[in-house]
């Protein structure tokens, strides 16, 4: 009833070589990446902040995610562009940082990188520190 196949499929095969020839990552280099990716939105991020409202906490935080993005990425240092003052209302911005840190937090958990985790659930509770609302206090 239907005509059988008459070349290989190109799915299979590519210029005479098969599937397995190609290069595979593993899971923990995906890991990395993924990882490495995650830190380095949150150091976009926390650079924004920085710009936004200077402080040497952020500037430390900046330091650490840096260290951590290059030691991910083979000792590359991330590109770092000097940012405006963003539009973003701040709030927004600690809103992000602390979903980015949430998913850096789970990669660099499931990866077991301990240094990263630990950078990871502290930036997570410093961003969640500034969005808990503050007690007016009287004059």
């Amino acid at each position: 009833m239907y005509e059988p196949i008459r070349t290989k499929s190109v799915h299979s095969t590519m210029a005479g070589t098969t599937t397995s020839d190609f290069p595979h990552r593993s899971r923990e280099e995906e890991l990395d990446i993924q990882l490495a990716g995650h830190l380095g939105a949150l150091l976009a991020v926390t650079d924004e902040l920085r710009a936004a409202s200077p402080s040497g906490e952020l500037d430390t935080a900046a330091e650490r995610l840096a260290g951590q993005v290059a030691r991910l990425r083979g000792g590359m240092t991330p590109v770092r562009i000097p940012v405006a003052l963003s539009d973003d209302d701040p709030m927004a911005l600690h809103e992000r940082a602390h979903a980015l840190a949430g998913r850096a937090l789970l990669v660099a958990a499931s990866r077991a990188d301990t240094a990263a985790a630990i950078l990871a659930a502290e930036q997570m509770d410093v961003h969640a520190a500034a969005l808990e609302p503050r007690e007016l206090s009287p004059h």
